[in-house]
């Protein structure tokens, strides 16, 4: 307490501490504790048993250490002591005494997110049995949405024509749990899964605990984060073990389940048959600041892919054989299938008594000819009995036409309960996964772009002052070049290390695409993307590997090309920078060859560097709105594809409601969106999560592609205006902290674990695109999770509480506007809550303790000043335009998640900050080192979004 007389501690000091808690802004009642019981029953079951194992492994005084920490945590959340009662815990202890501490923390994280995905199924069967109205956000709700929308066949086929949903996986520092961890945990959820489901006997309860026990004391007993740092190859190998986790099972069911509804409710819509769900990677295509990407690495990431693909089809086809086992004395053989079997009568050779068994034989045959062809005899395993290479499959449909005879055989015996089984599974799984597995988007800077190209340019004497040359020059250059079918470059070309390295990793996927097909390698992103220029540009790298063909004025490339609008500026300008680049002729009749369609991707997360939450939530959608009309002026489709990170500050929050948040037009039935970091394990982990999942961007992108899901009416003209003036007083107020605050920089270096980021094993990319210390140079992933290890949050609010005060003022009117879009404009409200989410996440008690962190205490005094004011402000305003004090009134999942478990937060943060401490002191033992590692993947795995 202070004593009478004297002032306050001022936000700077180490005597200070918030007003309030920010549990006191989450509202927990009685019938919100008694629907919550199951879910704290199975946390006290896993959380008991992860303490049994670290008693007997650890010994007494590590589990009293661990024990004695929980219980303050929970001390702390009830004002009963002191943060620095806690922290003096750790004081002066060895690091490899508190590495135990950081093992058991981050270890109950993650079985805590195990049993709330657990409650989650537990809930949602509980309103499938009750024959409640489907819930929100699940297929059926939107079919019934649809129904009473009194759409006609005509208008449902025209609109999903060209149905599309691309979920495309990244690499991500926070991601970094290794395999056997991933395994484990999918064990856990299975056993736990058989408890609720199944009636055991006393005695196989006791089983099934015993097995869950055995595989936490295998999680204690394995290192959760790796010592070296991660290679891409790594994250390659990362990124596909989804596939057998989930995306094998599931997405072909998806793909099947959504079609045939469709067809069911609009039988003449002629709804496209192909896969509405596919997948896309980035990892190993993406170099935009990575050097680690050669084309050694774009092959490895398409020949792994592509291996992926074919093992699982063999797999499948050894299993479909075993199944199917019909005799031709019991049934009909049709011609194909004779002829596919080369089956005969009994007695003159051939297929024998089993044509099915045969017939998929001969195909798995052909089809271990195709992967000895692509990948060597070493891809094929015993089991393996490859045809002549003249039978190999070269495309994916020629395995589907077999399939399919086997399909019209078994439905010509009335066997469509065995057809649409396994078969059914995979005939679908060859549609969607074809022989590559997943797109691999490529990605480069218009600035390297920019670089090489001046150089070939320069090379070939075309000219040799390319970066001197105003933009309409520019585009002269390039569009010649483009309309000629001469390379600039000739065998023994002598270029820069850069300039070399860039024309070898488009030449590899001009390579992929060669072998593996088209879909390999679908697209071809231009980061910063500023210019009709930085597009032309990536066509001439197209050019030079043979992608891009001229083909005498009527051009064709497999590849499309992507610009990304990434800064406000670059948001506010895209439409434009597309009308400008649709009017050079080669390349609208590329865009007219590749049908009509021209995608562009938008980026959530620098813009958010750039400008703040709210600016930059506000510029998407202003960009996305001047796209739409841009396309209908071109008369072209767009489509547009979301670089959204896992927090809000980069684009997060729920897929559903950000999807139904979306200005008219701008879905149109397809859509591409990035999957990151610890969001990928949450959501595709195992089947039925990722089944909800996928189900869940199907039905936001059904339904904003067929509903009015804006809600403005009459009012868009006033509300566009309104949300205007307020980015801009909340770009004002971010800018005036971040970009001309003196010292910012230095403040935030110090006073999160950025450094540490880019120092230790965190992914394998750097942090920065450039060697240097600006804002604008970080990555965005470093710039958001390093404050959300310091929970702070500040990217996903700071800004917004001045720029509503400011607006709204003494004004009842205004305040009853915002209050009114609020309800009525998913857009605002999907804002709002997801600011609110964030800051539910925030803890400015916990951000306090870093802040000492900062050395110069005028520094830490005036920028954690601001941070403490703003984000005081941001509830108040919250709370007034909301009508609500409580934060997660309207996400009741995350409410009990944030109030039952986020305690365990503390004692990771305050252990991150004693190392941080130490490291930075010259203690660089690898225990400490460790520590900080542990740290920092237990607050990723508790925060689930936390980069």
């Amino acid at each position: 307490m202070t004593d009478p007389g004297t002032s306050a501690p001022t936000p700077g000091s180490h005597q200070w501490r918030p007003a309030t808690s920010i549990v006191d802004h989450i509202v927990v009642d009685d019938a919100g504790r008694a629907l919550t019981e199951p879910l704290r029953d199975d946390i006290r079951l896993l959380g008991g048993m992860l303490g049994d194992v670290v008693r007997e492994h650890s010994g007494a005084a590590i589990f009293d250490l661990i024990e004695g920490a929980r219980k303050a945590a929970f001390a702390i959340r009830r004002s009963e002591i002191d943060r620095d009662d806690l922290a003096a815990m750790f004081d002066d202890r060895p690091a490899t005494e508190l590495l135990p501490v950081a093992r058991a923390f981050s270890l109950f994280a993650l079985l805590a997110n195990l049993g709330e995905d657990q409650h989650r199924e537990r809930r949602r069967a509980i309103h499938e049995r009750g024959n409640d109205d489907p819930q929100p956000s699940s297929l059926a709700a939107t079919y019934a949405k649809l129904a009473a929308a009194g759409l006609t066949d005509e208008q449902v086929g025209s609109e999903l024509a060209h149905a599309t949903v691309v979920p495309v996986i990244t690499a991500h520092p926070t991601e970094t749990r290794r395999r056997t961890v991933f395994e484990a945990q999918n064990r856990i959820t299975e056993l736990m899964r058989l408890r609720r489901r199944t009636e055991l006997t006393p005695a196989e309860e006791r089983t099934a605990i015993e097995a869950i026990g055995r595989q936490i004391l295998t999680l204690w007993q394995t290192a959760l984060v790796r010592l070296e740092r991660l290679t891409i190859s790594d994250e390659v190998a990362s990124g596909l073990r989804y596939y057998d986790a989930s995306f094998f099972d599931v997405v072909p069911v998806i793909n099947t389940e959504v079609r045939r509804a469709l067809l069911a409710q609009y039988p003449n819509s002629g709804v496209a048959d192909a896969p509405m769900v596919r997948m896309g990677s980035w990892i190993g295509g993406d170099r935009d600041g990575n050097p680690y990407v050669t084309a050694d690495i774009v092959t490895l990431a398409t020949t792994s892919a592509a291996q992926t693909a074919i093992r699982h089809h063999l797999d499948e086809l050894f299993s479909l054989a075993q199944e199917l086992s019909m005799s031709a004395r019991l049934i009909t053989v049709t011609d194909d299938l004779a002829v596919l079997s080369s089956w005969t009568l009994p007695g003159g050779g051939g297929g024998g008594d089993e044509p099915f068994r045969a017939a998929i034989a001969k195909i798995r045959g052909r089809l271990a000819a195709t992967g000895e062809a692509m990948f060597g005899s070493e891809f094929l395993t015993t089991d393996d009995a490859p045809a002549s290479s003249e039978d190999a499959y070269s495309e994916a449909s020629q395995l589907r036409s077999d399939l399919d005879v086997i399909d019209r055989a078994l439905r010509a015996n009335n066997d469509d309960a065995i057809a649409d089984d396994r078969l059914l599974r995979l005939r679908e799984g060859v549609r969607t996964f074809g022989f590559n597995l997943s797109g691999l988007d490529m990605r480069q800077n218009s600035d390297v772009h920019e670089e090489v190209v001046a150089e070939l340019l320069a090379w070939a004497g075309v000219h040799d002052g390319y970066a001197s040359l105003d933009e309409s020059d520019r585009v002269a250059i390039l569009s010649t070049e483009l309309s000629a079918r001469r390379p600039l470059l000739s065998a023994d070309a002598t270029l820069s290390e850069l300039a070399a390295k860039e024309v070898d990793i488009v030449r590899a996927g001009a390579k992929a695409i060669k072998t593996f097909g088209a879909e390999a390698i679908p697209n071809y992103i231009i980061s910063m993307c500023t210019s009709v220029s930085d597009m032309l540009e990536a066509l001439i790298l197209l050019k030079e590997a043979g992608i891009f063909d001229p083909n005498d004025g009527s051009p064709r490339s497999t590849v499309r090309v992507v610009p990304l609008f990434e800064t406000i500026e670059d948001l506010q300008q895209g439409a434009q920078t597309l009308l400008n680049v649709l009017d050079i002729p080669i390349y609208r009749a590329l865009v007219d060859a590749q049908g009509g369609l021209q995608e562009v991707m938008l980026g959530y997360s620098d813009s958010n560097k750039d400008g703040g939450y709210l600016a930059a939530n506000w510029a998407l959608y202003r960009a996305e709105l001047d796209l739409v009309e841009a396309a209908r002026k071109a008369q072209i489709r767009l489509r547009l594809f979301h670089g959204r990170g896992g927090t809000v500050g980069r684009g997060g929050g729920p897929s559903y409601d950000a999807i139904l948040a979306q200005p008219p037009g701008a879905v149109q039935g397809s859509l591409r969106i990035t999957e990151q970091g610890e969001i990928i394990a949450a959501k595709y982990a195992e089947p039925v999560t990722a089944h909800r999942n996928l189900e869940t961007l199907l039905a936001a992108t059904i339904e904003s592609s067929l509903l009015d899901t804006e809600g403005l009416g009459d009012e868009s003209a006033d509300a566009y205006a309104i949300l205007d003036d307020l980015a801009e007083g909340a770009r004002e107020a971010y800018s005036e902290l971040v970009h001309r605050t003196p010292g910012f920089v230095e403040y935030f270096t110090s006073s999160t674990p950025l450094s540490e980021i880019g120092e230790l094993n965190i992914g394998s990319r750097p942090a920065s695109r450039k060697q240097t210390k600006a804002i604008s140079d970080l990555r965005a992933i470093p710039w958001v999770l390093s404050w959300s290890q310091s929970r702070v949050m500040l990217p996903g609010w700071y800004g917004t509480g001045t720029a509503f005060e400011s607006w709204i003022g003494d004004d009842a009117e205004r305040l009853a506007t915002l209050q009114r879009y609020y309800r009525t404009w998913p857009f605002f409200t999907s804002v709002l809550s997801n600011m609110a989410q964030v800051m539910a996440k925030s803890d400015l008690g916990v951000a306090q303790r870093y802040s000492q962190l900062v050395s110069d205490d005028d520094l830490r005094e005036r920028v954690f000043g601001k941070i403490v004011e703003e984000h005081e402000r941001s509830l108040r305003m919250l709370a007034a335009i909301t009508g609500s004090d409580d934060l997660l009134s309207d996400n009741a999942a995350l409410k009990r998640s944030v109030y039952n478990r986020f305690p365990y937060l503390e004692p990771l943060n305050l252990l991150q900050v004693e190392l941080l401490k130490r490291y930075r002191n010259g203690d660089e033992s690898r225990e400490v080192r460790r520590g900080i590692l542990l740290t920092m993947n237990g607050l990723a795995t508790a925060l689930r979004n936390s980069g």
